[in-house]
């Protein structure tokens, strides 16, 4: 179990990271900290030292502990060199190394260091490594949201990353009450296309599958329902799977192994949230022996290297991946140079990313068939 003075020390920290105590603004007497938190004053004075030797707060004779002013200059800076933290939701898979290695490829041909961290898409997480922000000395911040459908419990951090002027960039998705500089598909078009893609070949049972913690999955869906209604195509409610971070590799795959039971409800087509999904669904269909495209369409999106890794080549919706990559570290960069120097005639504004469908051999054109 974590020492008591440890937990006081990390609760202090957490608060003057989450911006609750302003630089010089009183944290609390001895006495004041002892009632607060329910420990001995041994615990909290060990948790008060501990504080002041790494710089948080600082203490007054007679009067408490304040916080510190804290700088986010750092002696990289003065030696020329500016640091860059990049927060992900994934790092080591899918399509987000290639995003990376946009970031990276920019940043150190223009004298930046770039440190890297993942979140696995957990708030959690994201709140840990946006106190390392915080905690470090980074020059400015690439971020993929958490959950970035749900609610932000970290809203507090970046508003005090804000206070410190430490530029920020979102990518893939934004928390919409902070209005960041942004860089984002256009996700409801991209479903939209997706989806009028199997309907225009003739596909009136169309499953679709959705991540509804991510506001991509939301936006994907609501280009999926928008494709139905103007090409006049009722929608099945039933037809409408959605999932979360902690349920992507179970509940897809029950749901569809459900609609595939019986013959008459079976879909003809299937539009996925990502290729990642697709993938995972394509082996589900081959177990019950269905062909694809020849019993089911299936259609991915982001034209990741999953899309063409199997004998069954994905029409799949095209992501910017390292173009995306290199667009965010440009405006990182053109955000720290405004911050240097607010005159300059360039200011950094957010991109959207038109989609593009990428058309292989995963869907069948039903109308061919009642030609013939």
């Amino acid at each position: 179990m974590e020492p008591k003075y440890n937990q006081v020390k990390n609760s202090i920290r957490s608060k003057i990271l989450q911006g609750y105590f302003k630089p010089h603004e009183k944290i609390g007497s001895e006495s004041e900290l002892m009632q607060s938190y329910e420990v001995s004053r041994h615990t909290v004075r060990k948790a008060i030292d501990d504080l002041v030797n790494e710089g948080w707060i600082y203490k007054k004779q007679g009067a408490g502990t304040f916080c510190a002013e804290r700088s986010v200059s750092s002696d990289a800076v003065s030696n020329g060199t500016k640091n860059i933290a990049v927060i992900t939701t994934y790092f080591s898979d899918y399509i987000f190394p290639t995003i990376i290695r946009g970031i990276e490829g920019y940043l150190s041909a223009n004298g930046y260091q770039m440190t890297v961290f993942s979140t696995n898409n957990d708030p959690d997480l994201e709140r840990k490594y946006l106190e390392t922000v915080l905690s470090g000395q980074f020059d400015g911040l690439i971020i993929e949201p958490t959950k970035s459908a749900l609610p932000n419990p970290n809203i507090n951090y970046y508003l005090n990353i804000e206070r410190l002027g430490i530029p920020y960039v979102m990518i893939n998705a934004y928390y919409e009450e902070l209005e960041p500089v942004h860089l984002i598909m256009n996700d409801a078009e991209g479903g939209r296309i997706a989806t009028r893609q199997v309907i225009d070949e003739g596909h009136k049972q169309i499953l679709g599958f959705f991540k509804n913690d991510d506001i991509q999955g939301i936006k994907r869906m609501k280009g999926f329902i928008k494709a139905h209604r103007e090409s006049g195509l009722q929608i099945t409610p039933q037809n409408i799977v959605t999932y979360t971070t902690e349920t992507r590799k179970k509940d897809p795959v029950e749901r569809l192994k459900e609609k595939m039971k019986v013959r008459h409800e079976r879909p003809t087509a299937i539009v996925c949230y990502n290729d990642q999904l697709a993938v995972i669904l394509l082996d589900v269909l081959r177990d019950l022996n269905l062909s694809i495209p020849g019993d089911v369409s299936v259609i991915g999106f982001d034209d990741s290297f999953l899309s063409v890794a199997s004998e069954v080549k994905l029409t799949t919706v095209k992501h910017p991946k390292e173009r995306m990559g290199v667009d965010a570290a440009k405006l990182i960069d053109q955000l720290i140079r405004e911050k240097e120097d607010p005159t300059v005639s360039k200011k950094a504004s957010s991109i959207v990313y038109e989609p593009e469908l990428v058309v292989r051999n995963s869907t069948k054109d039903l109308k061919i068939k009642e030609v013939n």
